[in-house]
């Protein structure tokens, strides 16, 4: 199943470009997914097994920064052909 994510994350940190910039990085490294980022968010697209297993991995290790905060949008088909 092909699934969609719309994730914004927020380090509560004085350098939080630099933690941000990370997690997209490791984002960007991984097999089968499709990540694209805007001022707002990062999108990531690909098969729901795929994402979600990036997705638990990297939110784990931006968690070792304390006070981290995630808010996802999660859905269940690919959204990539919808225009902007």
């Amino acid at each position: 199943m092909k699934t969609s994510v719309e994730i914004s994350y927020y380090p509560l940190n004085d350098e939080y470009k630099k933690h941000i910039r990370a997690f997209i990085d490791r984002l960007n490294n991984h097999k089968g997914l499709v990540v694209r980022t805007n001022g707002m968010s990062t999108q990531v697209f690909g098969e729901y097994e795929t994402v979600m297993g990036a997705l638990t991995q990297e939110i784990k290790a931006a968690f070792e920064l304390p006070h981290s905060v995630f808010i996802m949008k999660v859905i269940n088909t690919d959204l990539q052909q919808i225009p902007e």
